[in-house]
């Protein structure tokens, strides 16, 4: 009945959102104060004072049948060019609305981005963990995803073996700084070795490389690390940003990618791009999400909230003898698991009423990652949970 190619998404549904769901039934049967669930990066830090507002001013201000009608499949023209400059004034690039185009979100903005560049059998490369559903992106513009490793103590990329995975086939190389699930961030010198290594591919194999930047966890930096802006090493880069971690809004579904005009044959990919977006099914981004922007594109997200966050449940985690990487950005905990098959480790927390996702659901086996953007309640309160666990298997 169903298509041929969904049948292998639904026997592997998205474990994130089981593991939510199986949440929501805990909540229901043992209260929400009792359940701690880690499961989702849902933000629990609200939105900025300015949304609600910016909400308010644009109901009064906006003529509401141009609000509410068609634009641009690129996006309103002042937006794109507010977004243009805020990126300007933080990061000393030169982009103006023709480089912005305004997408459902940044699973939208990928798929638009992929939709643009990937023809059936063109190989993109992503460095494991990563997130999951960037499989199913690629697959459905008939591309094949090409797992990189990192070293596992740091969860860098593993340089030398980008070097050899890059062939004929190669169409783009896929990375994401903040990571989900580690909280790694990508120093400059690890970019400047992933743009080297593509520029001389490039010029061996004389094809076009793009490199695309998952970015919906930049600002959320902590202990001041720097998260590199990436189309200022290496031309052919896309960069796809949402405003669901950074402004709390992730049922909104607003974002953007970057098309610079050093890319390229710049000119012709926005417009793909921009036809994409429209024949992707979106049409375009949410018209009142747009104007939210626009007011709000140099609001401030609350790091401190999630700093709090992030250092209670890593030192209670390492207290209890648990392994982990301390995060240098996003919300998420990867954590070595005790046992080799973390599937099993996760079902073993679920009797404290801990819910955690297993590595297996990042390409990566045995590691579990955490989703820190609870309220501090939950993670003070799952300590004693986590010391029981921890003595489950002998730490």
């Amino acid at each position: 009945m169903i298509a041929e190619r969904m049948k292998p998404l639904m026997a592997n549904n998205s474990a994130i959102r089981l593991m939510f769901e199986e949440g929501d039934r805990m909540r229901a049967e043992l209260g929400a104060e009792n359940v701690f669930d880690f499961s989702l990066g849902n933000p629990n830090v609200p939105a900025p004072d300015e949304i609600k507002q910016a909400i308010l001013d644009i109901l009064e201000e906006e003529d509401l049948v141009v609000l509410h009608g068609y634009m641009s499949n690129a996006g309103f023209e002042d937006v794109r060019e507010a977004v243009a400059e805020s990126l300007n004034r933080r990061f000393g690039t030169s982009f103006g609305s023709r480089n912005i185009l305004m997408t459902v979100g940044a699973a939208s903005g990928l798929n638009v981005t992929l939709k643009t560049i990937l023809n059936p059998g063109d190989e993109v490369i992503i460095f494991a963990p990563y997130f999951l559903e960037y499989n199913w992106y690629v697959k459905n513009y008939d591309g094949k995803v090409v797992q990189a490793p990192t070293d596992k103590k740091t969860f860098y990329p593993d340089i030398e073996a980008l070097k050899g995975l890059i062939t004929d086939k190669t169409r783009a190389v896929l990375i994401n700084t903040p990571n989900n699930p580690t909280g790694v961030i990508y120093s400059e010198e690890t970019i400047k070795q992933i743009a080297a290594i593509m520029e001389e591919k490039q010029q061996e194999l004389g094809r076009t490389l793009f490199l695309i930047a998952d970015e919906p966890y930049r600002e959320l930096a902590y202990d001041g690390a720097h998260v590199p802006y990436v189309t200022k090493y290496y031309d052919n880069t896309f960069v796809v940003y949402s405003y669901s971690k950074s402004l709390s809004l992730p049922g909104e579904r607003i974002g953007y990618v970057v098309i610079p005009d050093e890319m390229e044959e710049s000119a012709l990919v926005f417009e793909t791009a921009t036809a994409a977006n429209r024949i992707s099914g979106a049409v375009n981004a949410p018209s009142l999400q747009q104007k939210i922007i626009g007011k709000c594109v140099d609001a401030k997200v609350n790091l401190e909230a999630y700093d709090r966050n992030r250092t209670a449940l890593y030192e209670g985690l390492k207290d209890c003898g648990f392994d982990c990487v301390k995060p240098e950005g996003a919300f998420y905990m990867f954590l070595k698991s005790p046992v080799e098959d973390e599937t099993e480790f996760c079902a073993a927390a679920k009797k404290y009423n801990i819910l955690m996702v297993p590595g297996s659901s990042f390409a990566c086996p045995g590691y579990v990652r955490l989703a820190y953007c609870v309220s501090y309640d939950t993670i003070v309160n799952s300590i004693p949970a986590f010391r029981k666990l921890a003595a489950e298997y002998g730490l």
